[in-house]
């Protein structure tokens, strides 16, 4: 079974970094793409930034030239970092990753969400 170990939030002074970690572990045979969401009180989900397997990178505009995310492969773990921090960045952050994995039911295509990391920045 496919589960997702998210780690690194917690509270930073706006400017300050943070560094999110998701660590993947199963029966993995591949993985397709790795990305991070976030959700503020009120608000819906939203796609911070994902890699894909070619290392192609995607970002939301509000985080462009602040976050980076990268993966390291071999520890199918997938990173965020966080500088220049606002309060506006606060929320729950989430990784999910696609992938193919087995699984009781064979070999197929899955899809999971981490269990969400608080990231809180005061002014």
């Amino acid at each position: 079974q496919v589960q997702l170990v998210e780690s690194g939030g917690g509270l930073v002074q706006a400017g300050g970094s943070l560094r999110l970690s998701c660590a993947v572990s199963g029966s993995i045979f591949s993985i397709n793409v790795m990305g991070w969401s976030r959700q503020a009180p009120g608000n819906q989900r939203e796609l911070v930034a994902h890699i894909t397997s070619g290392g192609s990178t995607n970002y939301a505009d509000s985080v462009k030239g602040r976050f980076t995310i990268s993966n390291d492969n071999a520890k199918n773990t997938v990173y965020l970092q966080m500088n220049s921090l606002k309060p506006e960045d606060t929320a729950v952050y989430y990784c999910n990753v696609e992938g193919i994995a087995r699984d009781s039911d064979g070999i197929g295509s899955f899809s999971k969400w981490g269990q969400g990391t608080q990231v809180t920045v005061s002014s």
